[in-house]
């Protein structure tokens, strides 16, 4: 089970941060995006003027929680958005099953 909390990890730690976020919401937008076209979108956008060389290392970290696959074609490298880790976290921590008589909650009654 360790593998799978170090997995999760690495998610929360590719999710804590607003620029990757922002990759990630572009991503979900139109995916199959090269660097140059996220780099041109975060910036009129999202207001995020980070250099190529930044979004690239934030793709970097995104591509190890496994939140986005790089293809190669030619000379372009595309990324794609894939949601398969988050649903592996909402899978780990489902929501308790509705009981038809559930108790108040303390104080309330």
């Amino acid at each position: 089970m360790a593998g799978v909390g170090d997995a999760h990890g690495n998610v929360f730690r590719a999710l804590a941060d607003p620029t990757r976020r922002a990759i990630l919401d572009e991503l979900q937008d139109r995916s199959g995006q090269t660097l140059f076209e996220l780099c041109a979108r975060l910036v009129t956008r999202h207001g995020v003027g980070s250099s190529r060389q930044a979004v690239s290392q934030h793709l970097e970290v995104l591509e190890a929680a496994g939140l986005v696959h790089s293809r190669r074609e030619g000379r372009y490298k595309f990324h794609d958005l894939d949601t398969t880790p988050l649903r592996t976290i909402t899978d780990r921590w489902p929501p308790p099953p509705a009981t038809p008589e559930e108790e108040p909650p303390c104080g309330s009654a």
